[in-house]
């Protein structure tokens, strides 16, 4: 499974995109409370929920990983859990998947500028003001403290590379980490 990290408007769900159209990886569709974006659908983009129903399932233990983040609900289900999917997590988010220790959980961060975030923000609809408060967010919650270099696998500079060569770069790197992974007994991968 490909997990991308990420702070807002980094290139991540463009890429997940792209993984999915051009190299035949499904999007793993997470749970979410906040509001459908226009061109979004249910089951497709996220599954939407009311906040109700999120923590009756989180309750249940349904989730891999929940995140609160900007004032709503995130989460993993463990049936979108596989071989060939690509996710898009915050930082704990990514700690959840770590805690598996499964070497076909291959991480990549994306690092972007300020901005350029803030541009694709605005190129998105988003007010000026709420982009703003993800930018300031963002600078907290994917600091350091909170993503580890051990915990990603490959870095991306989204200011640098397009859209195409991103996902072409995860999906090459990714296809490696599974060849790699295949020379070696199941026994013995985790030690990779």
């Amino acid at each position: 499974m490909i997990i991308l990290v990420g702070p807002s408007a980094s290139g991540k769900t463009e890429v997940a995109k792209l993984l999915e159209g051009f190299y035949q990886m499904k999007k793993v569709i997470t749970h979410t409370t906040r509001p459908k974006r226009i061109h979004e659908v249910d089951g497709v983009d996220y599954h939407f929920v009311s906040k109700e129903t999120f923590l009756k399932l989180k309750a249940e233990g349904a989730f891999v990983e929940t995140t609160f983040y900007h004032d709503n609900y995130y989460g993993t289900s463990y049936k979108e859990v596989g071989d060939n999917k690509v996710v898009i997590l915050d930082p704990n988010g990514l700690q959840a998947f770590k805690k598996i220790h499964d070497p076909h959980l291959v991480s990549f961060y994306f690092e972007c500028s300020d901005e350029i975030r803030y541009s694709r923000m605005l190129v998105r609809n988003d007010k000026p003001e709420t982009a703003m408060e993800r930018i300031k967010l963002d600078k907290i919650n994917f600091s350091p403290v909170h993503i580890k270099d051990e915990d990603i696998d490959f870095y991306i500079d989204s200011d640098a590379l397009n859209l195409h060569q991103m996902a072409k770069y995860v999906y090459k790197s990714y296809q490696t980490v599974l060849k790699i992974l295949k020379q070696f007994p199941k026994h013995q991968s985790s030690d990779i």
